[in-house]
């Protein structure tokens, strides 16, 4: 009897003590990895960059059309005005909804040099959610952008290039039986 008694003021001197603990400010709460990882995935989705939490294959075949307008310095006029007119016949929108696509994507692009950077991540984390034909219209969307002005510049054909390398289906080596 004298050890049950002697177990139970134990276990209510630890809760009292962790009680004390919790009022002052100190939470043994984060010690729980569960705990640990669920806010960590919560802190890398709101403070993360917001092109890598893009899931509509349309927004992100907007973005990389838009990065293709953008790879070598500003938009144009008229690569604006083809762009709006690609993103109505493409996507079937209207006039105001493809402007705000636009807009929504010029805003989340900035400069371009984050997409530069981690474009190779952006895609892999997304390119599941394309099927064929969406894969190969993003491409044409963003051949038709960088040949607005004529012939596309370097930064043009390197980045349509690089997607066109992340869209294209993985290639096994061909054997005997594979």
């Amino acid at each position: 009897m004298h050890i049950l008694l002697g177990l139970l003021g134990t276990i209510v001197t630890i809760l009292f003590l962790l009680s004390r603990l919790a009022d002052a400010g100190i939470s043994l709460g984060g010690l729980n990895p569960f705990l640990w990882r669920r806010r960590r995935a919560w802190r890398q989705k709101f403070e993360g960059n917001p092109l890598f939490s893009l899931d509509d294959p349309m927004e992100i075949a907007a973005l990389l059309a838009l990065a293709t307008a953008k790879a070598d310095g500003d938009m144009s006029a008229a690569e604006r005005q083809e762009l709006l007119r690609d993103f109505e016949n493409t996507f079937a929108l209207n006039a105001r909804q493809s402007s705000e696509l636009l807009t929504a994507g010029a805003h989340l692009l900035g400069d371009g040099q984050v997409l530069r950077e981690h474009l190779d991540d952006m895609l892999a984390n997304s390119k599941s959610r394309f099927s064929d034909a969406q894969r190969e219209s993003a491409v044409s969307l963003m051949e038709r952008a960088a040949n607005v002005n004529g012939a596309p510049s370097a930064q043009q054909r390197a980045l349509v290039d690089r997607v066109r390398r992340q869209f294209a289906p993985p290639q096994g080596s061909k054997g005997t039986w594979a």
